[in-house]
């Protein structure tokens, strides 16, 4: 069994802001895969589903962001499920642009306080995860109010796409392997490469 968690906070407040954009991403995958991610246990809500060959439980810790460790850990532990081989996170990232997506199979939290709480709880690094761009086209004076402010609606097409776009790597990762999944998406051109120079 494969275990992919997706990071963000619990509450209905919280539901469509940027930080919990690891929760929705687990939403579109379990959609996909037409189940539901309510059964509650671990610290989590959970449901098990199959993508290619493989079994997969889905996660979204309960436990709030920054504890999130708490959670995996012991839905690792219960499921046997080895951090190295059989984990993937997915969560937000700040020092992305809204629209693209970046697959690493290990390295620090870089500052992300839910994967620091895994990293931490797990003993390792060594933890596959997919970082979600989250940053809008102007500057953020104060990340931790904007990741936490309700998406606006001019972001909700982009959030759309890459919503899919971690659903597809997300099935990649697990038929062809991270390698693949890296080669394919990490090379996808950032919305601000995409536009003319400004003089």
């Amino acid at each position: 069994m494969k275990l992919i968690v997706g990071l963000g906070n619990p509450g209905i407040e919280y539901q469509f802001t940027p930080h919990n954009i690891g929760f929705l991403a687990i939403d579109r995958i379990a959609e996909q895969c037409g189940v539901m991610v309510d059964n509650r246990h671990c610290k989590a809500l959970t449901a098990r589903t199959r993508i290619g060959n493989e079994e997969i439980l889905l996660a979204k810790p309960e436990t709030y962001m920054n504890l999130s460790g708490m959670s995996v850990l012991e839905l690792a532990r219960k499921y046997e499920i080895g951090p190295q081989k059989g984990l993937l996170v997915v969560y937000d990232e700040l020092d992305l642009p809204l629209g693209s997506i970046r697959i690493r199979e290990r390295g620090s939290s870089a500052g992300h306080n839910g994967m620091q709480s895994i990293i931490n709880a797990l003993g390792t690094q060594e933890v596959a995860r997919i970082r979600l761009g989250i940053a809008p086209d102007h500057p953020v004076k104060d990340g931790s109010r904007y990741v936490l402010a309700q998406f606006k609606k001019s972001q909700l097409v982009r959030l759309d796409e890459m919503l899919d776009l971690a659903a597809q790597a997300m099935n990649v990762i697990l038929n062809e392997g991270i390698a693949t999944a890296m080669n394919q998406f990490n090379r996808k051109i950032k919305p601000e490469e995409a536009e003319e120079p400004k003089n």
